[in-house]
């Protein structure tokens, strides 16, 4: 199964950019079907981006449409978040999650693992 660890996030400034990163070091190794969700305090855990099993597809939620840009390196079993022009709303815990399907997940319920989750906090 995947066992998933993000790395990345911290504090930037409204309108700056951060890259997250997720690396899979489960057993036995496999190509999932990723994608990058957030929880802010008091709200339900949201999808931001998904990636198909091999990249060829992506979709964004509509706050991320234009500022994130979803990638993965199937070959180091890592998936990135490029994200810029952040604002005070993108602020939240972001998860990394994988789904044993071939094609994409586009609702964060259809992940089954997860990592452990970094914060990522904009504020001026």
């Amino acid at each position: 199964q995947a066992q998933l660890t993000e790395f990345g996030g911290g504090w930037v400034q409204t309108g700056g950019s951060l890259t997250l990163s997720c690396v899979d070091s489960g057993r036995p190794s496999r190509t999932y079907a990723m994608g990058w969700c957030r929880q802010a305090p008091g709200k339900e855990r949201e999808l931001v981006a998904a990636i198909s099993t091999f990249g060829g597809i992506t979709h964004y939620a509509k706050s991320a449409k234009g500022r994130f840009t979803i990638s993965r390196d199937n070959a180091r079993k890592t998936l990135y978040l490029q994200m810029s022009r952040l604002n005070e709303a993108d602020t939240a815990v972001y998860y990394c999650a994988a789904s044993p399907v071939d094609g994409i997940v586009d609702v964060a319920t259809g992940y089954v693992f997860w990592g452990q989750g970094t914060q990522v906090t904009v504020s001026s």
